[in-house]
Formats: C-alpha cells, structure tokens, sequence
C-alpha cells in the first residue's frame, strides 16, 4: 500500500513539473532553406569542393596512369628501373592521399571553409531562437527536422516562422 501510493504521490508531482514546462519545435531545415545567406554560403562549399576533388582527382589519375604503363612495360625493365618505377607509382599515390587529407580531412581546409561560412548564419539563427524561448518562457526548444523520433507535433508550437521574422526573413 506505502508502495503505491508513493507511486502516485511521483507520478502526480511529475505531471505537476511537466505542465509548468513550455515546450517548442523549430524546423531547421525549413528556416535554413530560407535563409538566402545558408544558400549561398552552401554553394561556395560546393563549388571550393568540387574543385579541390578534380585535384586530388588528376592525381590519382596521374598515379594510375604511372602504375598502368609500369604494368605494360614490367617485362622489359631491369629489377633497378622496376624499383624506381614503383616508387614514383607510391610516391603519386601518397600525394594524392596526403592532399585528399589537406582539403578533406578532419581538420583539413574543407572543414575551416565550412565552419568560417556556416558557423556565423547557424549562431545567428541559434541566438534567435534564444531570444524567443526567453521572451516567450520556453524550456526546451526541439528541432523537428532532426530525427528526434517526434511522432506528433502540434503546428501551434512551431516557432520556425518567428525564428525567420527575428532573422529578417519572410
């Protein structure tokens, strides 16, 4: 009996904390997709992109190339020119990696690129949504566009449209 109702006295004391909570969703993927600015920046990421992969592209092509004609011309070359035609092959091949690394590696110039363009746009859009949920006494502010495993949403606590208005947006 002690045990029960010492379940109800927390499951009532629960409920009581969670309804002094205001929560809100947010999609970002809908704010982001109108901010001019996230596009742009998006495309620049793109466009730097592909051009450091057609580099380290015509590298690897370079180093396949070597490695082919070394395989055609195997059969006439002395142990000494197979030795140095091998490592011109490796030397290639590590070039390649070694600048794949420095563009797209874990601290490489696509991450620096990305951060200097996006961070500013993601910190303004975070600072608004701050300023609503402290204006408006929000606990918790959701994404709704990330896979948070929201089954359902009501659309009057959507914020997204506001988080626009504060950007400037429409």
């Amino acid at each position: 009996m002690k045990k029960t109702l010492l379940g109800l006295v927390l499951l009532i004391s629960c409920f009581q904390t969670a309804t002094a909570q205001k929560f809100a969703l947010v999609d970002m993927e809908y704010i982001l997709k109108n901010v001019p600015a996230y596009e742009r920046a998006g495309e620049q990421l793109n466009q730097v992109s592909r051009k450091w992969q057609a580099e380290v592209d015509a590298l690897q092509q370079e180093a396949e190339t070597l490695y082919k004609n070394y395989q055609a011309e195997a059969v006439f070359l002395s142990n000494e020119q197979k030795v140095k035609r091998e490592e011109a092959v490796v030397a290639k091949e590590k070039e390649a990696a070694e600048l794949k690394r420095k563009y797209f590696g874990p601290e490489g110039e696509y991450y620096k690129k990305r951060e200097s363009l996006m961070t500013p746009i993601e910190d303004e859009i975070y600072n608004a949504v701050k300023e609503i949920s402290e204006q408006k006494g929000y606990s918790l502010v959701l994404d709704r566009a990330s896979e948070a495993g929201i089954i359902f949403a009501s659309p009057k606590v959507d914020i997204s449209n506001e988080v626009l208005t504060r950007l400037g947006y429409n």
